[in-house]
């Protein structure tokens, strides 16, 4: 992490640029901030200067900077923490929507580490109230609550519920050593799958464990797995906004 040195002069100069003149100027201040991170300029985990430096060096007030600052947090290009400081946001990694794909193999193909944070895996009994696993998965479950790193930045949490029968030694598995994507994949492999993805607020304790203000847009996915016996595994994928993107190919052939 880095603290970005910047002269005020400096910066009353970027903003003042040739082309900006008629835009408001809390987006000036946008596009103060994202030249200098699209130049290479200001880089993945710099610290912003602080708002007052901003307000002093160009002369706008707090709300004006304020609301720079907060459109570039929910458009994923900055994260802000309370009481800390402005940073700039890292690259987005990109997930795939419509394939059932190992996230440790995702991770490595982008030259980064993967390592998994086991919350839990245990046994209990399966909760009639559960919609997603109510008419497939009866009496006992497994459930199993970790988190994805991609080297030292929590990417997904991974709620998961197994039924038994599919996957009798899932109870037994090291998941730091395997996931259960690449475990189940041998146990009951695939033959169908579904996705929902929603737009969500993580829980206090998700955003505890994802290291993430309570404030972040989180995108969810709802997924479930069958093999050619039955329902194999129901799970809660829920990645930061500001971490994440979905993607996704289509044809009409």
């Amino acid at each position: 992490m880095v603290e970005i040195a910047v002269v005020d002069a400096e910066l009353a100069a970027l903003y003042n640029g040739p082309g900006t003149e008629s835009a408001p100027a809390y987006e000036r201040v946008k596009h103060l901030i994202v030249s200098q991170i699209n130049a290479g300029r200001w880089q993945e985990g710099d610290q912003l200067p602080s708002e007052n430096q901003l307000v002093g060096a160009l002369g706008l007030s707090r709300m004006t900077i304020n609301r720079a600052l907060r459109e570039l947090s929910a458009e994923g290009l900055v994260v802000r923490l309370m009481g800390v400081g402005t940073f700039v946001a890292a690259t987005k990694t990109a997930s795939p929507l419509f394939e059932v794909k190992n996230i440790a193999d995702e991770i490595q193909q982008r030259g980064h580490r993967h390592r998994t944070e086991v919350v839990y895996v245990r046994e209990e009994d399966a909760d009639p109230a559960n919609a997603f696993i109510r008419d497939s998965i009866r009496g006992k479950v497994f459930h199993s609550l970790m988190i994805h790193y991609e080297d030292d930045t929590p990417i997904q949490l991974e709620d998961r519920f197994v039924n038994p029968a599919e996957a009798p030694g899932y109870l037994d598995q090291d998941f730091t050593q395997q996931t259960p994507n690449h475990y189940l994949s041998v146990e009951a492999p695939l033959t169908r799958g579904e996705h929902v993805v929603e737009a969500i607020l993580g829980s206090p304790e998700e955003c505890r464990l994802l290291h993430i203000e309570r404030s972040e847009p989180c995108l969810l996915i709802r997924r479930r797995t069958w093999s050619s016996r039955g329902l194999v595994s129901a799970a809660r994928l829920v990645h930061p906004g500001s971490r994440n993107r979905l993607e996704g190919t289509f044809g009409t052939g």
